[in-house]
């Protein structure tokens, strides 16, 4: 599963920022990843215009998966790493509700089988 990190112009250390990030996302989508090809994390200052605020960085994390489209969340928090952590958390529910329901729409079909 590739990870890729974007910062907005005004979020500063994307280097010191990639790694840390990059191993909260692993470690919350570990369990999807033979399903991921591949995620985008956007990181960016909403009013960075103004100083302070307590839900100014937002996170949105963007899981492509393997013959479906693209899913997305969005989390807002005080601090970088809070906003990380709320979306690596809105996204594994996502997936566990995406692809649950996938299995069991599967499971359960009633149409026959195609006959070659």
């Amino acid at each position: 599963m590739q990870i890729q990190i974007h910062t907005g112009h005004n979020i500063e250390g994307h280097e010191a920022l990639a790694t840390p990030v990059s191993g909260v996302v692993a470690d919350s989508l570990s369990r999807f990843s033979d399903r991921i090809t591949h995620v985008d994390v956007h990181l960016s200052d909403v009013n960075s215009d103004k100083k302070g605020g307590d839900r100014d960085m937002r996170c949105v994390i963007e899981a492509h998966l393997k013959g479906l489209q693209p899913l997305a969340v969005t989390n807002q928090a005080a601090t970088i790493d809070q906003s990380v952590d709320g979306a690596a958390e809105k996204m594994t529910h996502l997936l566990e509700h995406t692809l649950g329901r996938l299995e069991h729409q599967s499971n359960h079909r009633t149409d026959p089988p195609l006959s070659n």
